[in-house]
């Protein structure tokens, strides 16, 4: 049977459509739209980063490349340019309705033509106080090569002439310098109750006669435009460098990577334009995208919070009730306990490094890391724990993308102090969200630790929906064990993996495990049983797995499926016994979380992993899946689902189309899931 697949990438493009919709969403408070808009600007340009820069390799080399199903990558490149312009209108159309609400909220953005007498002023005098110091422009047309200029920045592309003589044109480049700033928005003097916000790149526009002084011009055009560089780091492996070495080179080489899309304001002068993309290798057959006078509106997730009336409404996380006023390893080795964020507080998570870092019994700690908070509390309190004499040994995965200079510096400041620092394994990634513990009680050795969905990051822990199993068993903490026995001799350590007994560790053993599930549950509903299979995920994308849900679907099996990004699976089939149900929820909180129920004949099997069904998590990444054993707890995990499934306000249906309608209601109740859950943990009790 030849599977009909949704291509991956135009799947992505339809879940960022999705984060697009809730800026366009009036329900959704206004600082929150902004805030979207923002995130689909930045979900995007990684995508041009990743996806499309990989595409293009691709055809380049006419070939499949391995992790990849993609057969005809040119025809992918046109849907993807088809639908990015289709998606720069609405965006476009979606910000001028929300820059109208802001206005309506008196919150305006001046440029630098819309100045009072004040507030030019105010201009010039932060001009030459704050950015003068920051501003190199670069004459261009002057330098044999083209400078390599960053990805991730923008620049104002300015064309000076003369009024005396307007074909004696000068072109210069100007990085409008966001990340020294600190910030892209300039707060104005203006009337009580009115707040007037310039865009930093404006006040420059404002200053140019200054900059540009010296050079006897009286005439300025400028421009935002910006760029998106080829992001995949290559990384050879054929020599004895180590893998610091290598991933150092490599991201300097990445901030020399081809440009592969320029997004610019419509309006900039046609002959810079010309110019701009000759030096830049670049054809309008490439992902040329023009747009407003604002690009990188990846710096709106940073509009200044000051400027909007009343407190955000979001909600606090609040502490577990079994870990009130109690050590968390006193109450590990009485009972497993299960945290779900945001809504439960990760502070119970530091707070377990921090009492191992200080309990004299502890002998040892072992946490795998793949991207962790700027000023990570956890990576504090592995410092203290090798200051108080323990064994620390970290996995810092090197290559969590675009997070791999921060961990490079992770990893120095632990291998400063004396930690035991793993690097990684070449041409796999460590995604295993992990920790044991191992301590000292009344003369035995007991394990105790965390498996769990999402990164140990106490910032991204209030945003994203995750669970972590916080937990004393020991045949869980026995496969910890194993996995880091593997992460430490990985070349001769495969044993490690395959003794598991109740973890189920990538690669090699998740996909066998996974076809026997599904297997039981198409016998089950062929002997006439009741059989149903739930499955919550980031993203479903192997075609082999994507093959037997098919199988399944076809058998009788009942599916549900909560997928919040890439969805390559045709839910629509004739052929289908029962309809499955398939709903991606975007809402305040990421949700990020895996768990996967098979229902057993009643007596359910629960999991929750750190891997999504796609090739690379199955077959190229250290993942953990690991089996949720308290029957209290498998509750808890079914009943959150069962929430999730009954959305009818943020819940989008994965069709074949994936033309993202909204689950409608059947009746009056609204089920608005974040909140029922929320609503859900802090009534429960234990």
């Amino acid at each position: 049977m030849i599977l009909k697949l949704i291509p991956r990438d135009i799947s992505w493009l339809s879940f960022n459509e999705r984060v697009l919709q809730e800026a366009a969403d009036k329900t959704v408070p206004l600082r929150e739209r902004v805030k979207f808009l923002g995130i689909f600007s930045n979900n995007r340009d990684e995508f041009f980063r990743v996806r499309v820069a990989s595409l293009k390799r691709m055809l380049q080399i006419e070939t499949k490349m391995k992790m990849h199903s993609e057969k005809n990558p040119q025809k992918i490149l046109d849907e993807v340019q088809r639908l990015n312009t289709e998606h720069q209108l609405a965006f476009e159309r979606i910000w001028a309705e929300v820059l109208t609400e802001l206005n309506k909220s008196n919150i305006f953005l001046k440029t630098d033509k819309q100045l009072n007498a004040e507030q030019k002023k105010f201009i010039l005098d932060f001009f030459d106080n704050e950015i003068s110091a920051s501003i190199v422009p670069l004459m261009v047309e002057n330098i044999k090569k083209f400078p390599n200029l960053r990805d991730k920045s923008i620049f104002l592309g300015v064309v000076m002439s003369k009024s005396t003589d307007r074909s004696a044109r000068k072109y210069a480049i100007i990085e409008v310098p966001v990340a020294a700033m600190g910030s892209r928005f300039i707060v104005l003097p203006s009337k009580e109750g009115r707040h007037d916000i310039m865009l930093l790149e404006d006040a420059i526009k404002f200053n140019l006669p200054d900059i540009f002084s010296f050079m006897g011009y009286d005439e300025f055009q400028a421009n935002v435009f910006k760029f998106t560089r080829d992001a995949e780091l290559e990384i050879d492996n054929s020599d004895t460098t180590t893998i610091i070495q290598k991933l150092e080179k490599g991201l300097k080489n990445r901030k020399k990577g081809k440009p592969i899309r320029l997004a610019y304001d419509e309006n900039i002068d046609p002959g810079f334009l010309e110019y701009l993309l000759t030096r830049l290798g670049l054809s309008k057959k490439d992902n040329i995208t023009p747009g407003g006078s604002i690009h990188n509106f990846r710096h709106f997730m940073d509009f200044p919070s000051q400027v909007f009336t009343g407190k955000p409404k979001r909600r606090q996380p609040f502490l577990h009730p079994l870990l009130k006023d109690k050590r968390v390893s006193d109450v590990l080795m009485k009972q497993d306990v299960l945290l779900n964020f945001p809504y439960h507080s990760f502070t119970p998570v530091v707070d377990m490094i921090r009492e191992a870092a200080f309990d004299p019994d502890v002998i040892s700690i072992k946490i795998a890391c793949y991207r962790l908070a700027s000023q990570s509390k956890i990576i504090n309190a592995l410092v203290n724990a090798v200051r108080n004499g323990k064994e620390v040994t970290v996995m810092m995965e090197l290559k969590a993308r675009f997070d791999e200079e921060a961990n490079l510096q992770w990893q120095q400041a632990l291998t400063d102090v004396g930690a035991r620092v793993l690097t990684g394994i070449p041409e796999m990634k460590v995604h295993s969200k992990i920790c044991v513990i191992r301590k000292r009680v009344k003369g035995k050795m007991v394990h105790y630790g965390f498996v769990s969905t999402g990164n140990v990051n106490e910032k991204t822990a209030r945003i994203y929906g995750d669970h972590s199993l916080l937990t004393s068993n020991r045949f869980i903490m026995a496969d910890v064990n194993r996995i880091f026995n593997f992460l430490e001799k990985p070349d001769t350590g495969q044993h490690y993996l395959e003794k598991c007994r109740t973890l189920i560790p990538s690669p090699h053993y998740l996909r066998t495990e996974l076809n026997k599930l599904i297997d039981h549950e198409i016998n089950a509903t062929r002997k006439g049983f009741y059989a149903e299979i739930i499955l919550k995920m980031n993203s479903l994308a192997d075609a082999k797995l994507i093959e037997k849900l098919t199988d399944a679907a076809k058998a009788g099996v009942v599916i549900k499926l909560i997928v919040r990004g890439i969805f390559c699976m045709q839910s629509e089939n004739k052929k289908f016994k029962k309809p499955i149900k398939a709903i991606s929820i975007i809402d305040e909180y990421l949700e990020h979380a895996r768990v996967w129920v098979f229902h057993n004949r009643g007596d359910e099997k629960v999991f929750i992993s750190s891997a999504d069904w796609m090739i690379r998590n199955i077959e190229h990444r250290v993942e953990a899946t690991c089996p949720v054993k308290s029957e209290i707890l498998k509750k808890e995990l079914i009943d959150i689902l069962d929430i999730q499934l009954k959305d009818n306000t943020k819940a989008r249906i994965l069709n074949n189309k994936l033309d993202n309608e909204y689950v409608k209601r059947k009746n009056n109740k609204i089920v608005r899931s974040q909140e029922e859950i929320y609503n859900y943990l802090a009534d429960k009790t234990y």
